[in-house]
Order: structure tokens, then C-alpha cells, then sequence
């Protein structure tokens, strides 16, 4: 089990709502991460009396010194920090939500979090920002999910993306590079990079590292040079599969140009949903341990089974297994009975998803076959059922699928897509 590196007042993150900069605290020595998962964004609560986190559903806050208001937001526009003493407005900040930026941000190590509506709304901050500093051009790593592969190669948001294998960053990048873009393990074939090594091939150029798979729990990308860290909240940090939220873990100087963009383009977070991350991240070590456990046994058994392919799990584990079957996929979406066939990722309950024709669709074919992307390929998220139960369901489902007959494979991956979609500018498959 690693420790968090104890932080000092000038490095908490500082969203107090009683008057006063306690949840960042100053702490002794270091906590472990299932310690940190608890208690972060929750020190202060004890001192006001309280024992959960309470929900603040303002969207604006009285005040009657208008001059004070005046040059607090001058101040924000100035560089994005947080303003001193009660919020403003709710487009601008929430003490709720940022309970949740404060636990997050601790769990990754990093000095600041700045949270959106969706993962989505996330990255697209990320890239307005780059932009505003005429730094347009990415270089990104696929796979990638497919929205955010989406994003970058229709230009929607004026980006040109490069796409390159990890070993070709480096001469990738042009005096207008704002950002790297790498996922580890990626969706859906849970590839991994080495992030350290990657981190060196970018120079100066910020790496965005999206971490939703492996969570904090087995990976800070931080640590390992990424200046930023994404993650689609709506995963493994809410848990249950009933929140929406993507969050941003950087440092300080980049958490104040979000805030501004937030701000500015209104992907804020509700904090109702803040309050549900917030809980979420309390039992988000267990969960992500549990769950992987059993999904290391099912890639096991799904190893062994010849009704199997290939099989795909990461090295530093994980609740995410991708296995390509030698029969028909659909079919084996279609004979799942406790295993809910559905999009998304990171419940306690499993899903699973044919890529091919639902998250990773929007991507040109040939494109995402090159990226390892088969059409025969499934992507089973694992959740905290029984092992036996699961694989009981597993096994009658494959069971199912059907061999694919000698002479047969030419041309099958074909028939088995779904029909060509149409182009697409400005929406995403989910």
C-alpha cells in the first residue's frame, strides 16, 4: 500500500464555506490511501459539528458589500484561484463540489482538482485552454476512448491531432503542441504505456494522462510526470452508476485557467453529483480491489476457454478485462442474463459492451482496427458479484456465440459490425 505525501498549507487545496480555509489542513505525517479516501474533503466536519458532508444546492450567495464582490472577481479573472471567504455564483464555484476537487486531488497526489459536468466537459476544458494559448495541436496515443478520439480528430473544437505510438512522440511535437494525450490501460483494449518514459519524451509539452481505468487506487500518473490527470468520475470514483462528473487533477497554475474556462463555457457540476463522488471516493479502494480480484480470475478462465481468442488484462491489474471471442460477439451480448449488456464502466454491478458498435463506433474502422480495436472484440467491466455467478453467466453465453466454421473467418469481422454509421460532426456515440 503506498502513502500521500503530506502537504502543507500552501499546497492544500483550500475550499472552506464556514469562513475560514480548513479543508486543506496541515497534517502531520502521511496517510495511507484507504485512510485519505475516508477522510479527505472531510477534515473540517467534525470541528462544525457534523458528521456527513452537507449538500449545498445554492446557486447564488447574498452579499452586501458589493466592492468587496467587485474585486473578488477581479481577482478570479486575473487567474482563476478560488475566491476568499463564501462562494459567488454557482457557475463559478460550490463549496460541495469542492470537497469532492479536494479528496480527488489528494488521491492523485496533486495540488489542485477542478471538476465538470462530465468527463467530456473535462477534456474539452483542457483543450479550450491550450487553445486560448494558441497551442492547438495535440499528439495523442490510441486507443483512446472513443468520444475522446472523437473530439480531437474532428478539429470541433479547432485542435489537429497526431496520432503516433508512444516511441514516436517526441518527433511529433511542433512549437504549436499544447498537450500529449495518452490513456493507460486504454479503453478498450486496455493497453499500457509506460507513463514515465512518456512523460520524458514530451519535454515541456503538458501530458494528459486519463487514469479512469486504473483509478488512483493502482496508479498516480502524477508521480510519474503527467501534469495533468483525467477521469471520467462517472466510472470507478461515483461507483454505482448514478452520477454524472469528470474531474482534472493538476496543479494549481492549470486548476485556475479550468476554473476560468468552466466558468466561462458553464460545464459546471451539480452538486448533488459532487456529493454522491465525494461518497463514492469513500469506499473506492475496496471496490477497486475487490473488483479485481475477480476479474484477474475471470481473464483466467477466459484464457483457458478455446471458445476464446484472446484475452486482454493489464499488468497492473485492474477491474477491466477485453476478450475476443472466436464466435459471434452479439450473440454473446445477447445471452448475458445477470450480467447487464450496457455502456459504461465501473459499477458494482458487471457490463459488458461490443466496442466495435457502441463506445468506439464513432471511430473511422480501419483506424480502430489498426488501434487492436477487433470486431470481435468485448469489453466486460467487472463488478462485486460473486466469481462463480459471473462465470457461471460467461460460460452459458459463449456457449451461444458459436464457432466460426473453417474457411469462414475471411471477411467475418465485416459481417459482424453493424452498418456503416454516418459521418458525424459535433455528437458522440456514448
Amino acid at each position: 500500500m503506498f502513502t500521500l505525501p503530506s502537504m502543507d498549507s500552501t499546497v492544500a487545496s483550500t475550499h472552506a464555506y464556514d469562513g475560514v480555509r480548513t479543508y486543506g489542513a496541515p497534517r502531520a505525517r502521511a496517510r495511507a490511501l484507504a485512510t485519505e479516501a475516508v477522510h479527505a474533503g472531510r477534515d473540517d466536519l467534525a470541528g462544525q459539528g457534523l458528521h456527513a458532508p452537507p449538500i449545498d444546492l445554492s446557486t447564488t450567495y447574498p452579499s452586501y458589500d458589493s466592492r468587496a464582490e467587485a474585486a473578488r472577481i477581479d481577482a478570479f479573472a486575473a487567474t482563476g484561484a478560488e475566491p476568499d471567504g463564501p462562494p459567488v455564483y454557482g457557475r463559478l464555484g460550490n463549496p460541495t463540489v469542492a470537497r469532492f476537487e479536494t479528496a480527488l486531488a489528494r488521491l492523485e497526489g496533486a495540488e489542485s482538482a477542478v471538476a465538470f459536468a462530465s468527463g467530456m466537459a473535462a477534456l474539452t476544458a483542457v483543450l479550450l485552454a491550450r487553445a486560448s494559448a494558441g497551442l492547438r495541436h495535440v499528439v495523442a496515443v490510441r486507443p483512446l476512448y472513443g468520444c475522446s478520439d472523437h473530439l480531437l480528430t474532428a478539429g470541433l473544437l479547432g485542435s489537429e491531432v497526431t496520432w503516433t505510438d508512444p516511441a514516436g512522440i517526441a518527433d511529433a511535437l511542433r512549437p504549436d503542441t499544447g498537450l500529449v494525450m495518452v490513456e493507460s490501460p486504454a479503453n478498450p483494449t486496455l493497453a499500457e504505456v509506460d507513463l514515465r518514459a512518456v512523460a520524458h519524451a514530451c519535454g515541456s509539452v503538458p501530458l494528459l494522462a486519463d487514469n479512469t481505468f486504473a483509478t488512483p487506487v493502482l496508479q498516480r500518473p502524477a508521480e510519474q510526470g503527467a501534469r495533468l490527470v483525467l477521469h471520467s468520475a462517472t466510472k470507478y470514483l461515483g461507483g454505482h452508476g448514478d452520477v454524472l462528473g469528470g474531474v482534472v487533477a493538476c496543479d494549481e497554475e492549470f486548476a485556475g485557467q479550468l476554473r476560468q474556462i468552466r466558468f466561462a463555457t458553464g460545464g459546471v457540476l451539480h452538486p448533488l453529483a459532487g456529493y454522491l463522488l465525494l461518497r463514492g471516493l469513500a469506499t473506492l479502494p475496496v471496490r477497486v480491489r475487490a473488483a479485481s480480484a475477480t476479474a484477474a480470475e475471470l481473464a483466467r478462465r477466459l484464457a483457458a476457454d478455446p471458445r476464446v481468442a484472446r484475452v486482454h488484462y493489464p499488468r497492473i491489474g485492474g477491474a477491466m478485462v477485453a476478450f475476443e471471442v472466436d464466435g459471434d460477439p452479439h450473440a454473446v451480448i445477447a445471452g448475458v442474463r445477470l450480467i447487464t449488456p450496457a455502456v459504461s464502466l465501473g459499477s458494482v454491478d458487471t457490463l459488458i459492451q461490443h466496442p466495435a458498435s457502441i463506445s468506439h463506433r464513432i471511430v473511422d474502422a480501419a483506424e480502430r482496427r489498426g488501434a487492436g480495436v477487433s470486431d470481435r472484440l468485448l469489453r466486460l467491466s467487472v463488478g462485486l458479484e460473486d466469481v462463480e455467478d459471473l462465470w457461471g453467466d460467461l460460460d452459458a453465453a459463449l456457449d451461444g456465440s458459436g464457432p466460426v466454421r473453417e474457411g469462414e473467418a475471411e471477411g467475418r469481422d465485416e459481417r459482424l459490425g453493424a452498418p456503416a454509421p454516418r459521418p458525424l460532426r459535433g455528437t458522440a456515440a456514448v
